[in-house]
């Protein structure tokens, strides 16, 4: 079962994707609550090099809210994590698909919200594959 959303970035500069990654979210309500620089956490905690992976913690509130009062458990699965890395020579930008949280959850109620984040992160993610 794929559980990602994933598009390529017409770029290979990873700040510039990391700012169109915002701007595209943001054109779609998401907010940026969190932000983990992977491979800077992992030099400075065991000295291991990998390639440039950030995680940004994307929400949208009144998305949240909807899912939070169909179940209060949701909140284990939020916020949306996308994630922003160098592969190879590329620059992918993945979300997780909001319908894992309908099927992990098995609550029938998440299925409308679910469908709406869908349509907001293809949106966002669309429009970062553009040229």
């Amino acid at each position: 079962m794929a559980y990602d959303r994933t598009v390529h970035l017409p770029t290979t500069d990873f700040d510039a994707a990391v700012t169109a990654v915002r701007r595209a979210l943001a054109d779609q309500g998401f907010g940026v609550l969190t932000e983990i620089d992977v491979a800077a956490t992992l030099r400075a905690k065991l000295g291991h090099e990998m390639e440039e992976y950030l995680i940004l913690g994307a929400c949208n509130p009144p998305l949240a809210r909807r899912a939070l009062e169909a179940d209060r458990s949701v909140g284990l699965l939020l916020p949306c994590n996308v994630v922003v890395r160098r592969d190879g020579a590329h620059i992918l930008a993945q979300a997780l698909d909001p319908g894992t949280m309908v099927t992990l959850s098995g609550v029938a109620a998440l299925a409308p919200v679910a469908e709406e984040a869908t349509a907001r992160l293809d949106a966002a993610l669309g429009a970062l594959a553009a040229p």
